[in-house]
């Protein structure tokens, strides 16, 4: 067990790291043993305090610890020296571009190889070992390499950076300081938080509320970066004071729950619901929350939000128009604007819900019939299907878009990555989420070209007897880059696998169920047992190729249309 801290007590550098990572939050950490961590990992073991939780690769492992960070606020892996942080790089990219809290923490050669320049294995044999921290700067908010003067200063520096500015760090932990002595921590770690300037503060609120109180048609749009700063519940009071319709971008679908009064949709730019593009398109003034746009959420940039009627908030700063408000912090505004801002009510408001919207309920145990899966169909199914605080994750590609397109219920988290977009993130991320929340249902939407990415981490799952619902969208390969660039080349089929049967290959006979359905009535039977399963539950859900989500049509005949390249006839 790691020693209770005392001002008297000396710790490893090591036990301090984990000791402050349990401070802030983390249980459980991710990675792939190598020989320059192994020290670092025993401590891990002996500590009590976390647990280690070892992925098939290390890649898998920066996609774990995001996910876990996503649902528990930060999360950590631990790779060995360049051949491992290389393969997480990836993965750290991703939570570095959508503001994921994650620690990567390398376990390098001792100092002194390093200080020799010694040729020795995992390096480029030029007896240079900062080639790979160096790549790491581009990555991560802070950085550090450890050594028993510096290590209390330098990880609470960068735990730090990591919890104030939502996006990943690095420590270079090398393998003989591990155990070396250190002070223990003198008090509980001091967790920055972004402060108002008071007045420009005053000074937003006033022009904000006189906007908003001016405006006939106010509408708010909300988006993840309220979710990364632990602000649902302000947003959520906020809401309900104004009286405002409200819609989120797919980035931060959940923010808002989606069978609120006021919640009217998810906003994707002309190809969003026509509703909604209407209520975005009609307002004059759009109180815009922790929105970060990018092609993906906006329909190929096809949104229709101009600057004179925007408000903007973000962590750190604001702004109306086109003048910037630094330190001006979102949480105290949505705080501190209820009192100035006239509520209105549903009539003056002029809203249809989304639930009110939307179609009467489809009976999962009603299917139409023995014919193959459609898309429409399907989505309609899980809708039906989830939960109330369900975790859903969604893989880049189909799964994405189908879930953009249904209504979630109370309380249900998303997770996806729309900006960074690499496929097969989601597997390895469910991992994470189902450890950060063993007490939520996680439900995965994955397709098979993305699954074939990180197929390996189906073991760990097992391994772990976590229980989560995986639907395998078998559409026979990369629909979504046929859609984006409509031609049959044979570059986007894959090679088909018994996808049902990798769980009898990967896991324990018994701790899991396996099902391959086909149509309607094999799927909503799938459901059924699913609903009531107490072990992980596969399910392979065959559907054509050329089907896809109707979002997802739309979104590929705009980067179809506006593509600047012309194929070539074919001789």
């Amino acid at each position: 067990m790691i020693a209770a801290v005392n001002v008297t007590e000396f710790c490893t550098v090591g036990d301090y790291l984990i000791y402050r990572m349990k401070e802030v939050g983390i249980e459980h950490i991710f990675g792939v043993p190598g020989d320059f961590n192994l020290h670092f990992l025993d401590q891990i073991e002996a500590s009590g305090e976390v647990s280690w939780v070892g992925n098939c690769n290390e890649l898998n492992a920066a996609y774990s610890a995001d996910g876990y960070a996503r649902i528990r606020g930060i999360g950590a892996l631990v790779t060995t020296f360049g051949v491992g942080e290389l393969s997480a790089l990836n993965g750290i990219a991703g939570a570095y571009a959508e503001h994921v809290p994650v620690i990567q923490i390398t376990g390098a050669p001792s100092t002194s190889a390093s200080v020799q320049g010694k040729r020795i294995h995992h390096t480029l044999g030029d007896g240079d070992y900062t080639h790979f921290s160096s790549m790491y700067k581009e990555v991560t908010v802070a950085q550090t390499s450890l050594t028993a003067d510096n290590a209390p200063e330098e990880i609470d520096r960068v735990l730090a950076a990591c919890w104030l500015q939502k996006r990943p760090v690095y420590i270079y932990l090398p393998s003989d300081v591990c155990y070396q002595s250190v002070p223990c921590p003198k008090g509980p770690l001091s967790l920055p938080r972004f402060s108002s300037d008071p007045g420009r503060l005053q000074s937003f609120l006033t022009l904000a509320a006189e906007a908003l109180n001016n405006a006939s048609f106010p509408v708010i749009l909300a988006d993840y970066e309220v979710s990364r700063y632990h602000l649902t519940d302000a947003l959520r009071s906020f809401v309900n004071h104004s009286g405002y319709p409200a819609a989120s971008l797919s980035m931060g679908k959940g923010v808002i729950d989606e069978n609120h009064p006021q919640f009217i949709g998810v906003y994707s730019g002309k190809i969003s619901d026509p509703y909604v593009s209407s209520m975005i398109d009609s307002a004059d003034c759009i109180l815009s929350i922790g929105v970060r746009l990018n092609d993906v959420v906006t329909g190929g940039f096809t949104h229709n939000l101009p600057p004179e009627k925007m408000i903007e908030l973000h962590p750190s700063c604001a702004q109306i128009g086109q003048v910037d408000y630094p330190d001006v912090v979102m949480s105290d505004v949505l705080e501190q604007l209820i009192p100035r801002i006239r509520r209105r009510s549903m009539e003056q408001a002029n809203l249809l819900s989304l639930q009110a919207r939307q179609s009467p309920r489809i009976e999962i145990l009603s299917p139409h019939g023995s014919g193959r899966i459609s898309q429409e169909r399907f989505w309609g199914m899980i809708s039906e299907f989830l939960q109330p605080r369900d975790v859903v994750l969604a893989d880049t590609g189909t799964a994405l878009f189908g879930a953009i397109s249904i209504p979630f219920p109370a309380k249900a988290s998303f997770v996806a990555q729309p900006l960074w977009a690499s496929i097969g993130y989601s597997l390895p991320a469910l991992l994470g989420t189902q450890m950060a929340a063993p007490d939520r249902r996680n439900v995965l939407l994955i397709g098979d070209g993305a699954f074939q990415i990180s197929a390996q981490e189906l073991s760990t799952l097992l391994a772990q007897r976590l229980k989560p619902v995986i639907f395998l969208i078998n559409n026979d390969g990369y629909t979504i880059e046929r859609l984006v660039h409509p031609i049959d080349n044979p570059y986007n089929d894959i090679q088909p696998w018994n996808y049902d049967l990798l769980p009898h290959v990967f896991g324990e006979f018994g701790s899991f169920i396996s099902l391959r359905v086909t149509d309607e009535i094999q799927l909503a039977e799938a459901l059924e047992k699913a609903e009531l399963s107490d072990r992980l539950v596969f399910i392979e859900v065959v559907m054509d190729r050329t089907d896809a989500p109707e979002l997802l049509r739309s979104f590929g005949n705009i980067l179809t249309s506006g593509s600047p390249v012309k194929p070539l006839p074919v001789s």
